[in-house]
């Protein structure tokens, strides 16, 4: 809590530093508003003058500012009053690869910087991506075009910032990144507020990505993305991402609502996830992985809603490196209220989730490790979810005498519906210790073949006041199997 409470204290010191700090207009520095003029160099030389000259913030107001990629420095604040919009511009050749990517606005190893206010930052990013392949096409850029589309490192990010400390991104709107929208990797104190997030023109358009950070809030905020929506990742074995704090948003995305995992070399501690609306989504309100070998550990999660959404809860160790096995523990969720759709959650979209995946049976929520690297500790508490049922039985049955064939996968890519076929309706958990079931009601709209809980080497599972309801049902509620210690109280 006092990590918390730092974390939003940081917040209202830097809107407060902001207020103070000195005023640059853009067109001080020959900045032009029409759209049209490139402004790279002009706005470059906005933000080194601010920087030289002890700081302050570069205010955009009404009008479409074209820039290329663009550096943001130490004591500089990017403030786009209402109606001011930067545009990406729609030439790849205007973008700087740095760092292993390509982004629109850029930092590295900068302090006390933000982009604040009511104005907007447009990637353009479908139309550059759509002009990339042309140029691929023509053999002027290489690139492999995998899975038809150019490496998500070539096509521009909105922002991308990296090794930086006292980050504030607050009010604005990011919308048509070529990739993922923005990424703060190993920063440090960052502080996401009251923005929106529109992310769904291309491929790879995650709304945020936290990657191997400390100390960040994420809150109060919208998003809508093709790709996960809120996505924190460790990339190197000698960070964690830690401390993180996602509070009070709103999403919707073709993938996942709010996941980490992949990648997760170094891991994840101490995550709170508070009062969060997840909804018209293809794949899991929240996954949480340890697949390349790091850990997940210290990780709440209160008060979530999951509606219209492919599935509510999916935990996972797997190993997608021969001896990288990951480790998990000490996860709490409590307070969830989710509706699982019988129908595709994210028809529609620009960019859906995958068809390969489908048809299948809707799958339950699962927490599956491994047999040599065990998830301990889990506690759900006052759950609440509702699943359509009506498995079909032609799709792949897998009976209660037939667990062995569900595969392990442990290097597969860890989605909720990897396993195709899973036995159960409304929770699976495999290859776990120590899980608590306390006050959970799953509801079953039709009758379903499978079984409501699946215990399969899952020792010292307590379950207490469970509450299964099902048209017809005439089976018990929990099958287990190799899990000693069970214990079921009503």
């Amino acid at each position: 809590m006092k990590k918390l409470i730092s974390i939003l204290l940081l917040g209202l010191l830097m809107s407060s530093a902001i207020v103070e700090a000195k005023d640059y207009n853009a067109s001080l520095f020959g900045i032009k508003s029409n759209g049209t003029t490139l402004n790279t160099n002009s706005i470059q030389k906005g933000i080194d003058f601010i920087n030289e000259n002890g700081g302050g913030r570069l205010v955009f107001y009404v009008g479409r500012y074209l820039t290329g990629t663009i550096h943001l420095k130490s004591n500089v604040t990017i403030q786009l009053e209402e109606g001011a919009i930067i545009v990406g511009s729609t030439n790849p050749f205007d973008y700087e690869f740095k760092s292993n990517w390509t982004a629109l606005i850029f930092a590295h190893d900068q302090k006390n910087i933000a982009i604040t206010g009511k104005g907007v930052i447009d990637g353009q990013g479908f139309t550059v991506a759509t002009n990339l392949v042309d140029l691929i096409h023509k053999g002027v850029v290489k690139d492999p075009l995998k899975y038809d589309r150019p490496w998500e490192g070539r096509r521009p990010m909105n922002i991308y910032f990296r090794g930086c400390s006292k980050v504030l991104i607050s009010g604005i709107t990011l919308k048509d990144p070529g990739s993922w929208n923005q990424t703060y990797d190993q920063c440090k104190n960052v502080t996401i507020d009251r923005i929106t997030v529109d992310s769904k023109s291309y491929w790879n358009n995650d709304g945020i990505d936290i990657v191997d950070c400390d100390s960040v809030s994420v809150a109060n905020s919208y998003f809508d993305a093709a790709d996960d929506g809120i996505c924190l990742k460790s990339h190197s074995a000698d960070f964690i991402c830690q401390n993180v704090y996602i509070h009070n948003n709103t999403i919707r995305t073709s993938a996942n609502g709010i996941k980490f995992g992949t990648a997760s070399n170094g891991g994840f501690r101490n995550i709170k996830i508070i009062q969060n609306l997840v909804f018209d989504t293809f794949r899991s309100a929240i996954t949480f992985a340890a697949v390349d070998g790091g850990i997940v550990e210290n990780v709440i999660v209160d008060s979530l809603r999951s509606i219209n959404t492919g599935n509510p809860i999916y935990l996972r160790i797997g190993e997608r490196r021969a001896g990288k096995k990951g480790k998990m523990s000490n996860i709490s969720i409590s307070n969830v209220y989710a509706e699982v759709p019988a129908t595709k959650p994210d028809a529609g979209y620009n960019y859906e989730g995958p068809v390969e995946d489908m048809p299948r049976n809707i799958s339950p929520s699962s927490i599956v490790g491994m047999p040599d690297a065990i998830i301990q500790n889990v506690t759900l508490k006052n759950i609440e979810i509702h699943y359509p049922g009506g498995g079909k039985t032609e799709f792949a049955k897998v009976g209660l005498d037939e667990l062995d064939k569900v595969p392990e996968m442990a290097a597969s890519y860890p989605e909720f519906s990897q396993f195709k076929e899973l036995p159960a309706w409304g929770f699976y958990v495999r290859h776990a210790k120590g899980v608590t079931f306390e006050n959970v009601s799953i509801f079953c709209g039709r009758s379903d073949y499978r079984t409501a809980i699946v215990l399969d080497d899952a020792p010292e599972t307590r379950i207490i006041s469970l509450k299964v309801t099902e048209p017809g049902r005439k089976k018990e509620p929990v099958f287990s199997r190799n899990s000693p210690g069970l214990v079921i109280e009503k």
